[in-house]
């Protein structure tokens, strides 16, 4: 019963490598077969090792140890075969294969356990992710929403990058930015800027009203991180970002750009730069601004989808040094929802780069419907 209960773990935790594992049983029953009807002066018995080392490069500890007792039943099967048991030379053989059987087989319960250590860390981002950058609602009034991110890091789920919606009496309010830099300080400030989003979008009657709060969050949030560590360089650091206000009673989008790439906006086909007149510092240098942010707004009518995105998208280089043409490529797209534009945004996005990015990137895609809907 028990071997039977020990047989069945063995196959539940290899189902992934159960075609590989028939490598090293093949190279057992090879090498055994050939050593012994091999002539005296030859001996193969020492390529068994290679079955184990091999098992413990995909498989895990119990596995590993299963395959290297077959291979040392294997190495005895051979020396009864030939000569004895207690041949001097097959004795050897065979504690040698023993001990290395048993050292792979630790490696492969160290290298398992790094794997699920890495599966935890990996859960703890994704829970990380969704409790910072929060996915925009499918619909908020009249508005259909999508957003993706992008990490440049390889199995990163959060950076410096940053997005968020909040519903208003009035309609739905948005916020796309980019820290300055990268790691722990950039993921910590984009989550107080989020945070500080979240809490005033609905306190904050106009738009420029708002910015200026979040810039004040940004300011002391800076200051703070400055107190508390060592490198000077977080006194620079700084959110480049776009506020828009998207009233539900009105075919407008009003916006504030604090040092942000232009939104897009896709009008039958067509797409359209909405560049503003007097951009606002990056949030965190607002001490560069003696005047109030001032808003713009632009017409946003029914079947327009509106393009929000970082310097990601389009300083993303392919292999002879080009950028990504956002501005030519994205009428090519035929997504019928915002969904499905930025998955085909993406796909074009990451052939153009060759599958990785330089620098994360963020995207939202925002569509008026009609009122009917």
């Amino acid at each position: 019963m028990v071997f039977r209960q020990w047989v069945q773990s063995l196959r539940s935790g290899n189902r992934r490598s159960s075609p590989l594992i028939v490598v090293p049983f093949a190279l057992i029953a090879v090498v055994t077969v050939v050593d012994i009807i091999a002539p005296p002066e030859v001996h193969l018995g020492p390529f068994l090792v290679a079955a184990p080392a091999l098992t413990a490069s995909f498989a895990g500890p119990r596995m590993t140890a299963f395959v290297g007792a077959v291979a040392v039943l294997a190495q005895a099967m051979v020396a009864v075969a030939r000569t004895s048991i207690n041949d001097l030379n097959h004795t050897y053989q065979i504690i040698a294969l023993f001990l290395i059987s048993a050292i792979v087989t630790f490696f492969a319960y160290l290298r398992e356990r790094h794997a699920t250590e890495m599966v935890q860390l990996r859960t703890v981002a994704e829970a990380a992710q969704r409790g910072v950058l929060r996915p925009p609602p499918a619909r908020s009034g009249p508005l259909r929403l999508a957003a993706v991110y992008l990490a440049a890091e390889a199995g990163a789920q959060l950076g410096g990058d940053l997005y968020a919606t909040a519903r208003t009496a009035e309609g739905t309010r948005v916020i796309i930015g980019d820290v300055r830099g990268k790691g722990l300080d950039a993921i910590n400030t984009a989550a107080g800027v989020l945070g500080a989003f979240r809490a005033l979008a609905r306190q904050e009657k106009s738009l420029p009203d708002l910015v200026s709060r979040l810039e004040t969050s940004v300011a002391a949030h800076r200051i703070d991180a400055l107190h508390e560590a060592e490198d000077e360089t977080i006194a620079e650091a700084f959110v480049t970002a776009v506020v828009l206000d998207i009233p539900d009673g009105a075919e407008v989008v009003r916006l504030v750009s604090c040092g942000h790439p232009p939104p897009l906006v896709l009008r039958a086909g067509q797409m359209r730069l909405l560049g503003t007149k007097d951009p606002a510092p990056p949030l965190g240098l607002g001490h560069l601004l003696t005047t109030r942010p001032t808003e713009d707004v632009f017409a946003l009518d029914a079947g327009d989808t509106l393009l929000l995105y970082t310097d990601g998208v389009t300083e993303a280089r392919d292999r002879s040094g080009d950028f990504y043409p956002l501005t030519e490529r994205i009428t090519l797209q035929r997504g019928e929802s915002p969904e499905a534009l930025l998955n085909d945004l993406c796909a074009d996005l990451l052939r153009h780069a060759g599958g990785s990015l330089g620098d994360d990137a963020a995207l939202m895609a925002i569509e008026r419907l009609p009122a009917a809907e």
